[in-house]
């Protein structure tokens, strides 16, 4: 027998809730999976909580209770089984779930997917399910008044108090970057699966290497339901086997030989290979894509102090990428092509590693299935993020529960890298009164709960390492590791929230960053799906409401009159804040690469946004690249050329992050404003694989004094692949740029728009918008004089929309 879906239409009641009976909210149609306030939206209960400062008027929707409900039909074959299993996939949060007027389960972690035999409850016909959803914020309260001690919760980030002692995504109760919206629902399947004679339970991997051949050893777990025997057949690789089950055990274990295994690689270093996988049992099956590698992550002393690096296949790895946050502030608009797209969107930017912060959630197998195709790795958090959290048995057993489900969800993809214990609850220890006046007490809290999810992590999975937070010195090590550059994974937030300039990222040497970043503001496109054109002002109500880092504005603006000529209007200051941000990732990134190999990882704050909103994030909300993601793309690409400034010389380096060796060459230009050469030269290197090779350089002073009167511009290929960079020798606001006279051409050329630009004195940070959906093949780059450059539209747009909706976008004309 098949899967019986109950995803689709139910029906939602509100009770409970004096100020929603007035709205008549009585059997609403909700699609599930799906959210509570995503159906409102649907049915005009509820304007967007995305737009102007709606978000103050929504959050009656979060203290209110919900009833989900819908009927199902049963035949007497499907009720003629030995078991019929419901399961319900992200029951977000605090849930009863009844069928036909019985409870069966509640439901207390929405990171454990709901499974429980209904048959004893069910009819034949006609059947009722009844979900109820109950106040989040109730619940953590009384959660909280049971604990033996004050657990300090996320009080800068969440707005909704002690969520840190519920197992819901913390960003749903606010961040300083998110909306607080207490969303409910079900996010996942819906699912009634008739059992006849044998429950297939799980399927799990392991690989064992000599040379190039694998041995991926396969264990089917199952529970037979009577003494009838039963078959159970595995494909892998093109090869079958069939068997009888062992009635006497439950878990068989089949092997596989793979001679000359085609190896899975991370992004930039080969294909990521998968084979198919296959387990049927009982008429249920199990598929599985299997990527075959070998990997490590490598901590040992060194001169500098501890090493951090991945190795895969043999090979060290750069780890560049991005940390990712749920993809939408409510769930119900989540869907596969959106996951797809941003995805992608970060391959296409020569990302290969993602960060799961553990704010959100873990996340949907489609996310994980999509990291194995494009070779991502996964740095995957686990749930805890900026808080203190219980350590209370009752906590404790409920949070193994969910780490051991999710760990044995997860294990089998090839993209994991790395198992981490939270996001920042060792430094949390430090930020809050009571954790400070009693230090000691709360370490031990602190241990109690990390050792118990290292176990559990360990027990699931010993193939991969277990890190106790991030970020983290090493083992057993609670040390700075926001200020201490010379071992583990570091936090380096000086820049921004600190107040340090952009070129403080170049004093320090972290092992491996997994967060850092600099905010912008979003591009006018973006401003126009939140805020009313009166609002249109970094200090209106509506633009405030969605910057949600209490200094965030200031901080862009202050930046300004440091290195930038204050901007002439609102959409060249939303412009400008874009430059600035890219400015300071890839000073970050490309001096971090450039000291390589005391640097193997880069991963910036933050990829996406979910929702309209003022942010760290290169791509926003509906899907367009910031500045930052198109400078991404050429600062993360396998070849580098990046100039590194010390006291006394100004350096060029070559980055090749490749796995084989190059022959590069090319040639560096110091050019006035107004584009006359001041020096040329011609380069030409050999690069190893995985090398870093200095390939010119030259003493200070023979610019000095002379800073502001030209750029410099380099421009390499390796014969098959080209490569620039620009560096600017002073303060931005202190060039003196000649005004550029930009040509602009759109046509079209057989299936594909292309736009021309060209000018006659040099042009910075030319930027493409187009007010509509796509992207474009490259932006955010310098225009040499007399160049003539074109790049593609990829998007829907007809000629006659491009032509109308796109703006170009250049430092020199954002103030002048």
């Amino acid at each position: 027998m098949m899967h019986i879906s109950l995803n689709g239409q139910w029906s939602v009641d509100c009770i409970n809730t004096d100020e929603v009976s007035k709205k008549e909210i009585n059997n609403l149609a909700i699609t599930l999976p799906g959210d509570i306030h995503s159906a409102l939206i649907d049915a005009g209960k509820m304007e967007s909580p995305y737009w102007a400062t709606n978000e103050k008027q929504v959050q009656w929707v979060g203290e209110s209770e919900w009833l989900l409900h819908r009927n199902f039909e049963l035949s007497q074959a499907q009720c003629d089984v030995a078991s019929l299993d419901l399961s319900i996939e992200y029951l977000d949060t605090i849930a009863e779930i009844k069928i036909n007027n019985h409870v069966i389960a509640t439901s207390r972690n929405m990171f454990v997917a709901l499974k429980l035999n209904i048959l004893p409850f069910i009819n034949v016909g006609s059947n009722r399910i009844e979900i109820l959803l109950k106040r989040a914020d109730l619940a953590a309260k009384a959660e909280a008044e049971k604990l033996p001690f004050p657990i300090p919760w996320a009080v800068g980030n969440n707005k909704v108090p002690h969520m840190n002692t519920l197992r819901k995504a913390q960003c749903h109760a606010g961040w300083d970057w998110g909306i607080c919206l207490l969303v409910a629902g079900v996010y996942g399947d819906i699912t009634l699966t008739p059992i006849e004679k044998t429950r297939l339970v799980a399927v799990q991997t392991d690989q064992v290497w000599q040379g190039n051949t694998c041995e991926l050893s396969v264990s089917v777990e199952y529970k037979k339901l009577n003494t009838q025997s039963d078959q159970v057949t595995v494909n892998f690789a093109d090869q079958e086997v069939v068997c009888e089950l062992d009635l006497l055990n439950n878990s068989q274990v089949f092997s596989f030989v793979i001679e000359d295994a085609k190896r899975w690689w991370p992004a930039g270093y080969g294909d990521a290979h998968l084979y198919d996988l296959s387990v049927s049992l009982d008429n249920q099956t199990i598929n599985k894509k299997i990527g075959l590698r070998e990997l490590r992550l490598i901590t040992e002393e060194d001169a500098v102090g501890s090493s951090m690096m991945f190795e895969v296949n043999g090979f060290p790895i750069t780890a560049k990428g991005a940390n990712w946050i749920p993809l939408d502030a409510m769930p119900g608009l989540n869907s596969d092509q959106r996951y797809r797209k941003l995805l992608t969107d970060a391959h296409a930017a020569n990302m290969n590693m993602i960060r799961v912060w553990g704010g959100g959630i873990y996340e949907h197998d489609i996310f994980y299935e999509l990291c194995d195709e494009l070779g991502l790795l996964v740095w995957q958090d686990l749930m805890f993020s900026c808080a203190l959290y219980p350590s209370t048995p009752d906590f404790v057993k409920n949070v193994v529960e969910e780490v051991d489900y999710q760990i044995k969800r997860l294990r089998n993809h090839s993209c994991i890298a790395l198992w981490c214990g939270d996001n920042e609850v060792i430094g949390a220890i430090g930020w809050y009164p009571e954790s400070k006046q009693n230090r000691e007490k709360y370490v031990v809290n602190y241990d109690r709960l990390n050792r118990a999810l290292e176990e559990t992590v360990l027990n699931a999975d010993s193939s991969r390492r277990f890190w106790a937070s991030s970020p983290c010195n090493g083992e057993l090590d609670f040390g700075d590791a926001w200020h201490d550059d010379n071992r583990g994974d570091m936090h380096y937030w000086d820049v921004w929230h600190s107040g340090k300039s952009i070129d403080a990222y170049t004093t320090i040497n972290p092992r491996f960053c997994s967060e850092f970043g600099f905010q912008s503001w979003p591009s006018l496109p973006t401003v126009k799906q939140f805020a009313p054109k009166e609002d249109w002002n970094i200090t209106s109500p509506s633009f405030e409401g969605h910057q949600k880092n209490g200094r965030g504005n200031s901080i862009i603006t202050e930046m300004f009159t440091r290195y930038y000529r204050f901007p002439k209007s609102f959409e060249q200051m939303l412009y400008l804040s874009q430059v600035q941000q890219s400015v300071a990732i890839k000073t970050a990134s490309e001096y971090w690469r450039a000291i390589k190999p005391i640097n193997r990882g880069i991963l910036y704050w933050q990829l996406n946004d979910c929702w309209p909103v003022s942010s760290w994030s290169s791509i926003e909300y509906d899907g367009r690249w910031k500045q930052l993601h198109y400078q991404t793309a050429r600062f993360f690409a396998p070849l580098l050329a990046v100039f590194v400034k010390s006291d006394e010389t100004l350096r060029l380096q070559v980055v090749n992050d490749n796995r084989q060796a190059y022959e590069v060459s090319g040639e560096l230009i110091w050019q006035s404003w107004a584009g006359d050469t001041l020096h040329q030269e011609a380069i030409n290197a050999s690069i190893e694989a995985d090398g870093n090779v200095e390939v010119w350089s030259w003493d200070l002073d023979k610019i000095k004094g002379r800073e502001d009167e030209g750029f410099f511009y380099v421009k390499l290929s390796n014969g098959d692949t080209d490569f620039n960079n620009t560096y600017f020798s002073a303060k931005a606001k202190q060039c003196r740029f000649v005004e550029p006279t930009l040509t602009i051409e759109v046509a079209q050329v057989k299936e594909v728009i292309e736009v021309t630009l060209s000018t006659d004195n040099p042009a910075f940070f030319m930027h493409l918008e187009y007010q509509g959906k796509g992207r474009f093949s490259d932006s955010s780059f310098t225009l040499l004089a007399g160049e003539t450059r074109t790049i593609e539209y990829f998007g829907e747009a007809s000629l006659a929309q491009l032509k109308a909706g796109l703006t170009v976008y250049d430092l020199y004309h954002s103030y002048a």
